[in-house]
């Protein structure tokens, strides 16, 4: 009787768990692109202190973007988005590989990588909204 009383009374669904309008690429891409200026400064200044402080940042920008990449992978693709492109499982390994790559690394390129790479999610990204 319980069990009747405290059943739910209308069944919801939705494609991700929270409403729309939370999850954006931009939030990595924004990410990305300060690990890519990181990059273009630490190589501009020979102070080791600024180049340790570059560092330090630069790898926690790397790993808020590489968190919103995997909640996107994550919480908001579903099933039929991966049949629709069946790249997206790749891309997106592809997306945390070059985000790892420009954590561990000073040179500018990696972070242009990785952008390049957060810019194919976002297209596929506003597609989906798009359906």
């Amino acid at each position: 009787m319980l069990s009747r009383l405290f059943a739910p009374k209308v069944k919801v669904s939705a494609h991700c768990d929270l409403p729309c309008g939370v999850y954006d690429p931009a939030q990595a891409r924004i990410e990305a692109e300060s690990v890519k200026a990181i990059q273009e400064k630490y190589q501009a200044n020979d102070d080791p202190h600024y180049r340790a402080r570059a560092t330090t940042i630069k790898e926690e920008r790397a790993e808020l973007a590489k968190h919103h990449i995997s909640v996107l992978w994550s919480d908001y693709f579903k099933p039929p988005h991966f049949e629709k492109y069946p790249e997206l499982h790749q891309l997106v390994n592809d997306t945390l590989k070059a985000l790892s790559a420009a954590k561990g690394s000073t040179d500018p390129a990696t972070g242009q990588k990785a952008l390049d790479y957060i810019a194919q999610v976002d297209k596929i990204f506003w597609e989906t909204k798009k359906a």
